[in-house]
């Protein structure tokens, strides 16, 4: 395991899925969490009690992340407790396949807001109470990569996550701060639950004949986070275990 004893991260959409995983190992490694969410309060006090039943240290807070105002009282709370931050991760996300004919200014302003605007506005806030050295973990997906039909928002929204990832990188690091983008294909707990239709096709995507499951994913999260990762920035990791779409 990496050792982030004294390291503070923030994670969004902590309460289920990628992001319940992410808060948990990153705990288990020895960081203090904030465990943001917006929706999933139950899942996310659970989180903070499973972390400070196995000893660690964890707080809870909401925002809804598409609304800059939200952010700037979540980064309040961050001040008062715990002060400061070393870890980054902006795991929270969400997805629609409305195609064309259907389309609203209300869905694309969601899938923006959320997808897009919530990790700049994180990112935003964040670099005024990280300390040097510290590491910010975005996460794109493979549907950037293979865009599905009728999922052209997000598709579009993870590549912008992509290009943010690069530029900040270089932008960050004459204070020692790595920028990194996972790139995860279809995972379990994740955004894959709530469309099994898709799971076959999903699991005969990749030659390992299954797909992936959200702590493989947090492993990743955990190297980045570490000192070990150093020397990795402005990457983008596929995670995907060789799917082709």
């Amino acid at each position: 395991m990496a050792n982030l004893e004294g390291k503070i991260a923030l994670v969004t959409g902590a309460g289920r899925g990628i992001g319940r995983e992410i808060a948990l190992r990153l705990a288990q490694d020895g960081a203090s969490i904030i465990a943001h969410y917006s929706g999933s309060k139950d899942g996310a006090e659970e989180v903070v009690a499973q972390i400070t039943a196995n000893g660690g240290t964890a707080v809870a807070y909401k925002a809804d992340i598409a609304k800059r105002d939200e952010i700037v009282r979540l980064f309040e709370q961050i001040d008062a407790n715990p002060g400061v931050l070393d870890i980054v991760v902006n795991n929270s996300g969400v997805m629609t396949t409305e195609g064309f004919g259907n389309l609203t200014e209300e869905t694309v302003q969601f899938i923006f807001g959320v997808n897009v605007f919530g990790p700049l506005y994180i990112v935003d806030e964040a670099i005024k109470r990280i300390r040097d050295g510290g590491r910010i973990i975005n996460f794109s997906s493979s549907v950037a990569k293979y865009p599905l039909a009728g999922a052209g928002l997000y598709s579009a929204a993870k590549k912008a996550i992509e290009s943010f990832t690069e530029s900040w990188a270089r932008e960050l690091a004459p204070r020692n701060i790595t920028v990194n983008a996972i790139v995860p294909g279809a995972v379990s707990p994740g955004m894959m639950d709530a469309s099994p239709q898709y799971r076959p096709m999903m699991e005969a995507a990749s030659p390992f004949k299954r797909i992936g499951k959200a702590s493989e994913i947090a492993s990743i999260v955990s190297f980045l986070a570490s000192e070990e990762g150093a020397w990795v920035t402005a990457g983008t990791i596929l995670a995907n275990g060789a799917a082709n779409t």
